[in-house]
C-alpha cells in the first residue's frame, strides 16, 4: 500500500522511501512539487480544502493543476474529478460532466471521490478507475469494507492512525493519504515508519492485534 503524507517534503519520507518504499505524494491544487522519480503522485482536486476553508471551489486553480502535470514526464497515478463534499448527488453530477472531457484531455486514470450515502452500486454506471474514500469519518470506515469488495483500487482520504493504516492494508487498499504523520505527534510518527517497514519485510501484522487506538 503506498501512503500519502500529503505533499510533505519533509527529508523522512524522501529517506524512508528509499529504505522501505510505500511512500508516495498526493498533491491539492497550488501545492504540486517535483514531480520526484523515486515519489509516485496522485492529483487532489482542492474541493475538501475549500470547503474546509468556507471558500468556493477553485476552478482557476484546478485547471492550473491539471496543466502543471500535463507538463511534465512522469504522469500521476490518478486525478481526483472534482466533488461537491458533503452532497452525493451533486457529486455524480459533476462526475457526469466533468469526468469525459478530463479523461479525453488527460488520458490519465480517474477517481471518483465517494460521499456519504452513495454505494458500490454506482460504479457499475460511473466506471472510475479509482474509488477515492471520502466523506465523514463514520460513514468512511464503516462503508471501506463494500467498496474494496466491490472495485480493485481503492484510495482513503484523512487516513492518519497507526491502526487505520494495517486496516486498509489488510483490506487491500491501494493507497491512502493524511497531514498527520509530521506533525509532532510521536506515535504517529514511529507508527507510520514502523508500518513502512513491517511492509517492506512483508510481515504486516493484523490491525486487529496492535496496540493502536481505532482512530
Amino acid at each position: 500500500m503506498i501512503v500519502m503524507p500529503s505533499n510533505s517534503g519533509r527529508w523522512n519520507v524522501h529517506y524512508w522511501q528509499g529504505k522501505y518504499g510505500g511512500l508516495g505524494h498526493l498533491y491539492s491544487p497550488g501545492g504540486a512539487r517535483g514531480p520526484f522519480e523515486h515519489l509516485p503522485y496522485a492529483l487532489d482536486n482542492g474541493a475538501y480544502g475549500a470547503m474546509k476553508n468556507d471558500k468556493p471551489f477553485d476552478e482557476e486553480a484546478f485547471e492550473a493543476h491539471v496543466e502543471w502535470a500535463l507538463g511534465k514526464d512522469t504522469a500521476p497515478m490518478w486525478l481526483a474529478v472534482p466533488d461537491v463534499v458533503g452532497d452525493k448527488d451533486a457529486t455524480v453530477a459533476e462526475w457526469r460532466r466533468r469526468a469525459p472531457d478530463l479523461r479525453d484531455r488527460c488520458g490519465w486514470n480517474l477517481a471518483l471521490c465517494v460521499q456519504d450515502g452513495m454505494t458500490p452500486d454506482i460504479l457499475n454506471e460511473l466506471k472510475p478507475d479509482v474509488v477515492f474514500i471520502g466523506g465523514s469519518t463514520d460513514w468512511k470506515w464503516g462503508s471501506l469494507s463494500s467498496w474494496c469488495s466491490a472495485h480493485p483500487r481503492i484510495h482513503v482520504g484523512r487516513c492518519n492512525s497507526p491502526r487505520r493504516l494495517y486496516e486498509c492494508a489488510d483490506l487491500g487498499v491501494e493507497s491512502c493519504d493524511g497531514t498527520g504523520w509530521f506533525r509532532g505527534d510521536q506515535k504517529q510518527y514511529q507508527g507510520l515508519h514502523d508500518f513502512l517497514e513491517h511492509q517492506s519485510d512483508e510481515k504486516v501484522p493484523n490491525q486487529r492485534d496492535l496496540p493502536f487506538p481505532s482512530r
